[in-house]
């Protein structure tokens, strides 16, 4: 009796023992979460779930870079530039700059308004034709965008991958990409039951939306990337390319668009909505660019200004606007 007594008695603590044991430990597991990861992801993770209904990139992704690259939010480029993905000015960039030391001494790196602005940009910049084999991997293959990023040279860190696969999955940021944490709609898409003709919205759920929505002139329109075809942007948004073609002035043989271009989901304006009599002519405007700008319809710039679509245009020259 009193050996199954003992026996009893050691099991018993040997299973406390366990259990305390267990307990901390999970609690050390618990403390050495980052609490400025933490804060970061508690801040931003509803644009990286924004970003993966409208681009299809996977919110994780999006969450790892910024957390690696910011360094949740806290380094210099992320603190003055509020460049959060390390992104570089490139040929392309057309704003405003930062230098530091990176790969080169002071490398170029893009500045940013804030924080949206550039994850805005992110999203954008892997929409190039270089991260294109991305987009065929499912959104919840974080695995397969971590190493498929650094395969297509997102950064030089040979460990890049590695570093993100063990972010998402220490701060289980993949139960944003299935919608386990949270689903969140764009704000673009709620509530706002003015478009003036028939996009079917029902189409544009989760994981199909590819561009953002945008209102400007009180009217609705993308923003395009570069090879985007007209008739992609049609089925996207469910309305046809031969309205597509009216709402923009385009013509048959426009089919491919160049990064940046504005195409509107509805009928332009018939007259200028901004506060301006004139617009001074920049390096590479059209008639119809400017047309675009504006969101008027084409015949208002021809009639006040007697040109074509793509008439030449001297920089510095003046566009009447308005009567």
């Amino acid at each position: 009796m009193k050996t199954l007594f003992c026996k009893y008695t050691h099991f018993f603590f040997q299973r406390k023992f366990c259990l305390l044991l267990f307990l901390f430990s999970f609690s050390a597991y618990a403390q050495t979460l980052n609490s400025n990861y933490l804060k970061y992801i508690e801040k931003y993770h509803i644009i990286a779930v924004k970003h993966q209904q409208q681009y299809g990139i996977p919110a994780s992704i999006t969450l790892a870079q910024g957390l690696l690259e910011s360094s949740a939010g806290l380094s210099d480029l992320a603190v003055v530039a509020n460049n959060h993905f390390g992104i570089k000015c490139h040929n392309t960039w057309k704003g405003k700059r930062m230098y530091k030391d990176d790969d080169q001494k002071n490398d170029c790196f893009r500045s940013y308004p804030s924080p949206d602005d550039s994850f805005e940009d992110h999203a954008r910049f892997l929409k190039r034709k270089r991260y294109e084999p991305l987009f065929s991997l499912k959104v919840t293959d974080y695995q397969g965008w971590a190493k498929g990023l650094k395969k297509c040279g997102y950064a030089t860190d040979p460990a890049y991958a590695t570093k993100l696969i063990h972010l998402i999955e220490r701060y289980e940021l993949f139960l944003y990409d299935s919608g386990q944490k949270i689903i969140a709609k764009p704000k673009e898409l709620e509530g706002d039951e003015s478009l003036e003709h028939k996009v079917d919205m029902a189409i544009i759920d989760e994981f199909k939306i590819v561009h953002k929505i945008r209102r400007k002139w009180g009217l609705h329109y993308v923003s395009l990337f570069e090879g985007d075809r007209l008739k992609d942007i049609a089925d996207e948004f469910g309305v046809s390319s031969k309205k597509l073609r009216k709402f923009n002035d385009l013509s048959r043989s426009d089919k491919v668009f160049a990064d940046g271009d504005v195409l509107y989901l509805q009928e332009k304006n018939l007259s200028v909505k901004a506060n301006a009599d004139y617009h001074i002519v920049k390096e590479g405007d059209t008639p119809l660019s400017v047309a675009q700008q504006y969101g008027v319809q084409f015949k208002v710039i021809q009639k006040l200004n007697h040109v074509d679509k793509k008439d030449k245009l001297k920089v510095g020259s003046k566009l009447r606007l308005k009567e």
